[in-house]
């Protein structure tokens, strides 16, 4: 199996399933605890390009100091976004994870399954009980 990394905060549940998934799939990913941790500005730019996303795409919107910095109005700049995102790592949106197929934001949580091999045996369900794979070992749609 390859490796897995997950760019996690255990605080937030679509990131706490993202990796139940992953664990569940027989993966033992490398977890960055980025609140924690902090991002380096090269590493989270190198992150962005993998995953094909600037830094307005990934910029968590809702239930973070976004509005209160001002980063929601118009003109606002990729550069800007990415020096609060340094300073304020939970503007990040959660969770990011790379594979050997790739790099994206697991939202909704059902997309880890498009970056995995290995899949965990169904039917597997999210924490709050909604199906993520059905008793066939498929993908139920928008999960």
């Amino acid at each position: 199996m390859g490796e897995v990394t997950i760019y996690h905060n255990p605080a937030c549940s679509k990131s706490r399933d993202v990796l139940r998934v992953i664990e569940a799939a027989g993966y033992e990913p490398k977890v960055v605890p980025y609140m924690k941790a902090g991002w380096d500005r090269e590493e989270l730019k190198q992150l962005l390009a993998d995953a094909g996303m600037t830094p307005h795409e990934i910029l968590r919107r809702q239930r973070g100091p976004a509005m209160e910095l001002g980063l929601l109005e118009e003109g606002v700049t990729d550069a800007q976004i990415l020096d609060a995102m340094i300073e304020h790592p939970v503007l990040v949106e959660r969770p990011i994870v790379r594979t050997d197929k790739g790099v994206a934001l697991c939202r909704p949580v059902g997309k880890v399954l498009d970056l995995l091999e290995n899949w965990p045996e169904g039917p597997f369900a999210r924490s709050n009980g909604t199906l993520l794979i059905d008793a066939q070992g498929l993908p139920v749609p928008g999960v």
